[in-house]
């Protein structure tokens, strides 16, 4: 593997109003994110990610059972294979959010990872599923509703230029997960998230860094833009951005346009600050068995 790796990073906003039909979100959702593909492959990109759930609007606004009607297989559905195909076509790695279904009504916020020739390399399901109101409107992130705690554990997949993990929005609130990649083998860990100003923003340049410091890592952050009707429940504030294991940032987007991000990973900034702070080495697992204890 080469030690410097292109990293490409999409933040897009949901051109279509919730009311409009699932297959149309879909569809117009995938024809858009396919165009920035390329767009980031044309400029570079090896490993690229969608934000979260790419192929509509963060539903979880609200709860209703229509939104169903988007979940697929991983791998086998649609979406995941015609990326797959693109993926080869592009010689790119692609992390692909979607929301997966698994036999009869049962659901999972998942992604899905692409290796640069096509190859589906597995997947990893959202462990930490928020269900929070946002506001006085009644919406909220309704997302026990939707989806299942994930359970295939925290994953790390090695790529054709880098040891991958991936987490998913609120998971980055939770610190063990992040550490948990780190001792998989996490070289860079993707976050695509959906988040709004007024709750998280406050946060959203403080954690990721943090994770990226204690685990000698990369962490791409990823938020999508905009606002979206009808439940207009706060701004997407996009600024998506890779950080470097010493919390620096590499890269920066805007706060509300359709934006691919471009930056360089160099896997000698993960040497150099891993020999710097032995924090593997010095860590006492020994003496956490507290934190894994249910509380009463």
């Amino acid at each position: 593997m080469a030690d410097i790796i292109r990293i490409g990073l999409i933040q897009a906003k949901n051109d279509i109003h919730g009311d409009e039909p699932v297959h149309l979100h879909k569809e117009k959702a995938i024809e858009k994110h396919e165009r920035m593909v390329r767009e980031a492959a044309a400029k570079g990109a090896q490993i690229i990610c969608l934000q979260e759930i790419f192929y509509g609007p963060y539903f979880c606004a609200e709860q209703k059972p229509k939104w169903y009607e988007s979940a697929e297989e991983v791998p086998n559905g649609p979406t995941v294979q015609l990326f797959s195909s693109l993926a080869h076509e592009l010689g790119t790695v692609l992390i692909l959010p979607v929301y997966e279904r698994v036999g009869i009504g049962t659901y999972y916020n998942t992604a899905a990872v692409i290796d640069a020739d096509g190859t589906y390399l597995g997947k990893y399901r959202k462990q930490h599923i928020p269900h929070v109101g946002v506001g006085s409107s009644g919406c909220g992130f309704w997302e026990k509703y939707y989806f299942k705690p994930g359970n295939l554990g925290y994953p790390v997949f090695e790529t054709a230029f880098a040891k991958v993990g991936v987490y998913i929005c609120y998971d980055r609130h939770f610190p063990e997960g992040a550490r948990l990649l780190g001792l998989n083998g996490a070289e860079i860990v993707f976050n695509p998230s959906a988040t709004v100003a007024g709750l998280s923003e406050y946060l959203w340049k403080l954690e990721q860094p943090a994770h990226a410091v204690a685990n000698g890592y990369y962490v791409a952050a990823i938020n999508r833009v905009g606002t979206e009707a009808p439940w207009n429940m706060g701004e997407f504030y996009g600024q998506s951005y890779l950080v470097d294991p010493r919390g620096q940032f590499v890269a920066l987007g805007s706060r509300d346009q359709d934006e691919v991000i471009l930056a360089v990973m160099d896997r000698n900034k993960i040497y150099e600050v891993r020999d710097t702070w032995q924090f593997y080495r010095d860590r006492r697992p020994e003496t956490y068995e507290d934190m894994v204890k249910l509380l009463p």
